[in-house]
């Protein structure tokens, strides 16, 4: 069944111009786009995104970041989306990336780390609504 998941390109990503790049790598692994949109987050937008970790100690520098520069946001589709582009992504901790992961090509740190995936499909519903100004958007196609 054909999943939907939302990627991100984090500012640090697009001010280092790789987008392109990171584009190219979603296509190589055959995620199909079904929307793409360049914006900026304002406080408001960025805290309802990652209301989940209001309170943490990375909070107000995540926030910080992300509203530091522009964003690109992709919703992909394909068979199993969230979790293959999640694999693709590779992990947040740098000791822990793998060869060839957008974020051990790109990443600049932890926070900094090029590229934001939606971590389940609930997340993605919830993640491309907010992105993309959509309530329901359905996440699985027939």
């Amino acid at each position: 069944m054909k999943e939907k998941s939302l990627l991100l390109i984090k500012p640090n990503a697009v001010r280092n111009k790789h987008i392109g790049h990171i584009i190219t790598i979603l296509e190589e692994n055959n995620f199909h786009f079904c929307a793409l949109k360049i914006f900026r987050f304002n406080r408001e937008l960025a805290e309802h995104f990652y209301a989940e970790h209001k309170g943490k100690s990375f909070f107000e520098n995540l926030l910080n970041f992300m509203m530091s520069d522009f964003i690109v946001a992709i919703i992909v589709q394909k068979d199993n989306a969230v979790q293959e582009l999640r694999d693709l992504i590779g992990d947040v901790n740098p000791e822990k990336r793998k060869p060839g992961t957008i974020r051990y090509l790109y990443a600049e740190g932890i926070t900094e780390n090029a590229v934001h995936a939606s971590d389940s499909i609930d997340s993605a519903k919830r993640e491309i609504g907010i992105i993309f100004n959509t309530e329901n958007t359905e996440n699985t196609e027939k």
